[in-house]
Protein backbone atom coordinates (compact mmCIF):
# COMPACT_ATOMS: atom_id res chain seq x y z
CA UNK A 1 0.00 0.00 0.00
CA UNK A 2 1.47 3.21 -1.08
CA UNK A 3 -0.09 6.32 1.17
CA UNK A 4 0.22 9.90 1.69
CA UNK A 5 1.36 10.80 4.34
CA UNK A 6 -1.33 14.24 5.48
CA UNK A 7 0.17 17.22 7.30
CA UNK A 8 -1.65 18.18 10.49
CA UNK A 9 -1.14 21.68 11.31
CA UNK A 10 -2.41 23.21 15.38
CA UNK A 11 -1.68 26.58 16.81
CA UNK A 12 2.00 26.08 17.43
CA UNK A 13 2.79 22.68 15.61
CA UNK A 14 3.30 21.11 12.09
CA UNK A 15 2.81 16.72 12.28
CA UNK A 16 4.55 15.39 9.40
CA UNK A 17 5.20 11.94 8.18
CA UNK A 18 8.53 10.31 9.44
CA UNK A 19 11.44 10.77 7.62
CA UNK A 20 15.23 9.82 7.31
CA UNK A 21 16.58 13.32 8.98
CA UNK A 22 14.45 12.83 12.18
CA UNK A 23 16.28 9.74 13.22
CA UNK A 24 18.92 11.37 15.22
CA UNK A 25 16.23 12.95 17.81
CA UNK A 26 14.08 9.41 17.45
CA UNK A 27 17.59 7.46 18.08
CA UNK A 28 18.42 9.73 21.25
CA UNK A 29 15.51 9.07 22.86
CA UNK A 30 14.95 5.45 22.66
CA UNK A 31 18.15 4.58 23.64
CA UNK A 32 17.97 6.74 26.70
CA UNK A 33 16.06 6.30 29.76
CA UNK A 34 13.08 8.16 28.59
CA UNK A 35 12.28 5.15 26.82
CA UNK A 36 11.92 2.77 29.94
CA UNK A 37 8.01 2.99 29.38
CA UNK A 38 8.49 1.33 26.12
CA UNK A 39 10.91 -1.53 26.70
CA UNK A 40 14.21 0.50 26.46
CA UNK A 41 16.44 1.92 26.60
CA UNK A 42 16.92 0.42 23.15
CA UNK A 43 20.21 -0.87 21.42
CA UNK A 44 21.30 0.83 18.18
CA UNK A 45 19.89 -1.98 16.37
CA UNK A 46 16.74 -2.66 17.79
CA UNK A 47 15.81 1.83 17.72
CA UNK A 48 16.72 1.59 14.14
CA UNK A 49 14.41 -1.45 13.81
CA UNK A 50 11.76 0.64 15.44
CA UNK A 51 12.26 3.75 13.67
CA UNK A 52 12.06 1.68 9.97
CA UNK A 53 8.54 -0.03 12.02
CA UNK A 54 7.78 3.98 12.11
CA UNK A 55 8.03 4.43 8.43
CA UNK A 56 6.46 1.18 7.50
CA UNK A 57 3.45 1.21 9.80
CA UNK A 58 2.01 3.69 7.54
CA UNK A 59 2.00 1.69 4.58
CA UNK A 60 0.73 -1.59 5.99
CA UNK A 61 -1.83 0.17 8.16
CA UNK A 62 -2.70 3.45 6.41
CA UNK A 63 -1.79 5.20 9.68
CA UNK A 64 0.78 5.67 11.91
CA UNK A 65 3.05 8.24 14.18
CA UNK A 66 3.75 11.86 13.15
CA UNK A 67 6.79 13.45 13.72
CA UNK A 68 6.11 16.59 15.76
CA UNK A 69 7.71 19.43 14.90
CA UNK A 70 7.62 23.60 16.51
CA UNK A 71 6.25 24.95 13.50
CA UNK A 72 7.94 28.68 14.48
CA UNK A 73 11.64 26.80 14.33
CA UNK A 74 10.75 23.64 12.93
CA UNK A 75 12.44 21.57 15.72
CA UNK A 76 11.46 18.34 16.60
CA UNK A 77 9.17 18.00 19.49
CA UNK A 78 8.19 14.37 19.83
CA UNK A 79 5.61 11.66 18.15
CA UNK A 80 2.16 11.46 18.57
CA UNK A 81 -0.16 8.77 15.54
CA UNK A 82 -1.97 5.74 15.59
CA UNK A 83 -0.64 2.14 16.14
CA UNK A 84 -1.47 -0.74 15.92
CA UNK A 85 1.24 -3.28 15.14
CA UNK A 86 1.27 -7.20 15.43
CA UNK A 87 -0.97 -8.63 18.35
CA UNK A 88 -2.31 -5.22 19.50
CA UNK A 89 -5.63 -5.76 20.48
CA UNK A 90 -6.92 -2.48 19.20
CA UNK A 91 -5.96 0.66 17.30
CA UNK A 92 -3.73 2.94 19.78
CA UNK A 93 -3.50 6.44 19.90
CA UNK A 94 0.40 6.77 20.95
CA UNK A 95 2.95 9.76 21.78
CA UNK A 96 5.97 10.66 23.21
CA UNK A 97 7.95 13.84 23.65
CA UNK A 98 11.89 13.91 23.85
CA UNK A 99 13.02 14.80 27.17
CA UNK A 100 14.37 18.36 26.36
CA UNK A 101 10.11 19.58 25.32
CA UNK A 102 8.86 18.08 28.03
CA UNK A 103 5.64 20.25 29.94
CA UNK A 104 5.31 22.74 27.56
CA UNK A 105 1.68 21.11 26.41
CA UNK A 106 2.87 19.84 23.05
CA UNK A 107 1.64 16.03 23.82
CA UNK A 108 -1.72 17.49 24.28
CA UNK A 109 -2.02 19.71 21.56
CA UNK A 110 -0.57 16.85 18.91
CA UNK A 111 -2.62 14.38 20.64
CA UNK A 112 -5.87 15.98 20.35
CA UNK A 113 -5.11 16.92 16.44
CA UNK A 114 -4.42 13.16 15.67
CA UNK A 115 -7.64 11.81 17.37
CA UNK A 116 -9.78 14.22 15.78
CA UNK A 117 -7.60 13.19 12.28
CA UNK A 118 -8.63 9.80 13.05
CA UNK A 119 -12.37 10.29 14.27
CA UNK A 120 -13.66 12.23 11.51
CA UNK A 121 -10.91 11.99 8.54
CA UNK A 122 -9.86 8.34 9.36
CA UNK A 123 -13.50 6.71 10.63
CA UNK A 124 -12.33 5.38 13.69
CA UNK A 125 -15.00 5.20 16.17
CA UNK A 126 -12.78 4.21 19.88
CA UNK A 127 -9.49 4.59 20.50
CA UNK A 128 -7.42 3.10 23.22
CA UNK A 129 -3.72 4.12 25.25
CA UNK A 130 -1.89 1.09 26.37
CA UNK A 131 0.13 2.94 29.68
CA UNK A 132 2.67 1.34 31.63
CA UNK A 133 0.88 1.77 35.08
CA UNK A 134 4.20 3.26 36.17
CA UNK A 135 4.36 6.12 33.48
CA UNK A 136 2.26 8.59 35.82
CA UNK A 137 3.43 11.42 32.95
CA UNK A 138 1.20 9.18 30.33
CA UNK A 139 -1.90 8.06 32.54
CA UNK A 140 -2.44 12.26 33.48
CA UNK A 141 -2.00 13.12 29.66
CA UNK A 142 -4.51 10.43 29.05
CA UNK A 143 -7.06 11.65 31.73
CA UNK A 144 -6.62 14.88 30.17
CA UNK A 145 -7.77 13.74 27.08
CA UNK A 146 -11.24 12.71 28.65
CA UNK A 147 -9.70 9.16 28.65
CA UNK A 148 -10.70 6.45 31.08
CA UNK A 149 -9.15 3.28 32.50
CA UNK A 150 -10.63 -0.04 30.85
CA UNK A 151 -10.55 -2.88 33.09
CA UNK A 152 -12.27 -4.71 30.82
CA UNK A 153 -10.28 -4.48 27.52
CA UNK A 154 -7.24 -6.92 26.82
CA UNK A 155 -4.03 -5.36 27.31
CA UNK A 156 -0.79 -5.54 25.07
CA UNK A 157 0.99 -8.06 27.32
CA UNK A 158 -0.26 -7.79 30.75
CA UNK A 159 1.64 -5.59 32.30
CA UNK A 160 -0.01 -2.59 31.14
CA UNK A 161 -3.15 -1.00 31.56
CA UNK A 162 -5.88 0.28 29.13
CA UNK A 163 -7.19 3.20 28.96
CA UNK A 164 -10.08 4.16 26.31
CA UNK A 165 -10.81 7.88 24.93
CA UNK A 166 -14.33 8.85 24.56
CA UNK A 167 -15.80 8.19 21.17
CA UNK A 168 -16.54 10.55 18.35
CA UNK A 169 -20.22 11.05 19.29
CA UNK A 170 -19.07 11.77 23.06
CA UNK A 171 -16.16 14.44 22.15
CA UNK A 172 -17.92 16.31 19.44
CA UNK A 173 -19.01 19.97 20.69
CA UNK A 174 -18.52 18.71 24.86
CA UNK A 175 -17.61 20.45 27.63
CA UNK A 176 -14.07 18.03 27.62
CA UNK A 177 -13.29 19.05 24.03
CA UNK A 178 -13.85 22.88 25.28
CA UNK A 179 -11.53 22.89 27.77
CA UNK A 180 -8.97 20.73 26.04
CA UNK A 181 -8.91 23.83 23.69
CA UNK A 182 -8.68 26.18 26.30
CA UNK A 183 -6.05 24.44 28.12
CA UNK A 184 -4.07 24.36 24.93
CA UNK A 185 -4.49 27.71 24.26
CA UNK A 186 -3.07 28.52 27.66
CA UNK A 187 -0.37 26.90 27.09
CA UNK A 188 0.20 28.88 23.63
CA UNK A 189 -0.23 32.28 25.88
CA UNK A 190 1.78 31.94 28.76
CA UNK A 191 0.28 35.13 29.78
CA UNK A 192 -3.33 33.25 30.61
CA UNK A 193 -1.21 30.09 31.68
CA UNK A 194 -2.56 29.21 35.03
CA UNK A 195 -0.20 28.01 37.76
CA UNK A 196 0.28 24.26 38.95
CA UNK A 197 -0.60 22.72 35.32
CA UNK A 198 0.25 19.33 34.65
CA UNK A 199 3.12 18.08 32.77
CA UNK A 200 3.16 15.87 29.44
Amino acid sequence: MTVQIPTLETQRLILRGPEPEDYPNFKSTFTSYRARFMGGPLNDYETWMLYAAEIGHWHIRGFGMWMIHDKATDKPLGMAGGWRPAKWPEAELAWIIWPETAGKGYALEATHAVRNHLYTQMGWETAVSYVDPKNLDSIRLAERLGAQRDKTATTVDGNDIVYRHPSPDQLAGSQLANGIEMEIANYADPLFKPKGMPID
